[in-house]
């Protein structure tokens, strides 16, 4: 299969953004921001997962409503929307890292993730194959930034954790390593959207 990857130059410093997106919102808009600011990064790459091992997938959503929702909400000129784990028929984040082994040795990649998905990396597949694939920034999130500073994960990884104020040398670090990045927090949840009990917020938003 030849996948068709974002366009970046050799050596650039990109943050893989992935999640399920269902819907995108604005918080989470506000976090591949932040990350973009504090990492130093050239690039976010918001990966739009064809489906989620640990949901549902009527949880999940329709994958190119997804899309097209994603799209509305990244609106950024380092921002790229991309299908690339939908190419690949990745189901896993484990599964995308491997497919993407030739693109990460061109440039700095670090995955992004909020406090409430590395606070349950353990329950991913092949977690320990993630943290040694690429550096990881854990930015907060309401509710979980303590569950995730002590979980299975930060425990495991202890001697590899960053200090914040280092964030910007996270992407050219050797895995494992990764930082908790404490950031304003956000009240948005794809659940409550999804259930009516808040507004997706769309629109332009630049750097």
């Amino acid at each position: 299969m030849i996948l068709k990857p974002p366009v970046f130059g050799e050596g650039q410093r990109i943050g893989l953004f992935g999640g399920s997106f269902n819907p995108a919102h604005y918080g989470h808009y506000r976090v591949a921001l932040y990350a973009l600011k504090r990492l130093e990064l050239d690039w976010v790459w918001w990966l739009v997962s064809p489906q989620n091992p640990l949901k549902d997938p009527a949880e999940t959503g329709e994958y190119a409503a997804r899309l097209a929702v994603t799209r509305q909400v990244a609106r950024h000129p380092r921002f790229v929307v991309t299908d690339i784990e939908q190419q690949m028929g990745a189901r896993t984040t484990a599964d995308t890292l491997r497919g993407l082994a030739p693109l990460l040795r061109r440039g700095d990649f670090v995955w992004i993730m909020g406090a409430d998905s590395f606070a349950n990396l353990h329950r991913w597949h092949d977690w320990l194959e993630i943290a040694r694939s690429l550096p990881m920034a854990v930015l907060a999130r309401p509710g979980y930034s303590l569950r995730a500073l002590g979980g299975p994960a930060a425990t495991r990884f202890s001697e590899a954790q960053v200090p914040s104020e280092l964030a910007p040398l996270l992407a050219s670090l050797a895995p494992p390593a990764w930082c908790f990045i404490p950031m304003p927090l956000r009240p948005e949840s794809s659940t409550a959207i999804r259930q009516g009990r808040q507004p997706l917020e769309q629109g332009a938003r630049t750097l």
